[in-house]
């Protein structure tokens, strides 16, 4: 005996099958769109620069990336008391531009601070409220490190021992201004 199809039973059969192919098309994008944003918030991040010693406040940052001179490199400022100070137990990334790579010459002729013969920077004896700074490291850059700076005259960066070269050891990686 044949069994009866009626056409509103077959539409409705077809309908469902292609609700069920659409929301199974729905999740894969979905997943595929959770995937990407995951491995891309692995590499990849934001950071807002809340001093003034960088005219940009805003960068995109790309971690895993080593500077290259002329680079905005974003590193972790490290354990010091005038850090610590200044900026908190837990301070944020910190953003400054690359002026020396490894293997450049970081001299300095009084309180000016100089890469390869360029300057970069002026050393400032105290901080804002009367702490005294002690000036960074001179010679060759090592291996794995960068002189990091900003043109600020209040900047806080390798011109003092406080921060110093940056090694790969805090290095983040490297940032682009955005706004």
């Amino acid at each position: 005996m044949a069994r009866k199809v009626s056409l509103g039973s077959l539409a409705r059969t077809r309908l469902s099958f292609r609700k069920k192919m659409l929301s199974l098309g729905v999740i894969a994008v979905l997943g595929f769109t959770v995937h990407s944003i995951s491995r891309w918030s692995e590499t990849h991040g934001f950071l807002i620069n809340a001093t003034e010693s960088l005219p940009n406040w805003a960068f995109f940052i790309q971690s895993g990336v080593f500077p290259t001179r002329g680079d905005y490199v974003i590193f972790d400022p490290g354990d010091d008391p005038i850090v610590t100070e200044y900026f908190g137990e837990h301070p944020s990334l910190f953003a400054k531009i690359t002026y020396g790579v490894a293997g450049d010459l970081v001299e300095r002729r009084g309180n000016e601070v100089y890469v390869n013969g360029d300057p970069v920077a002026r050393l400032k004896p105290y901080t804002r409220k009367g702490d005294k700074l002690t000036a960074g490291p001179v010679g060759v850059i090592p291996k794995g490190c960068v002189y990091a700076g900003s043109h600020h005259k209040d900047g806080f960066d390798s011109r003092y021992a406080n921060i110093g070269f940056v090694c790969k050891d805090r290095l983040v990686g490297v940032g682009t201004p955005i706004l």
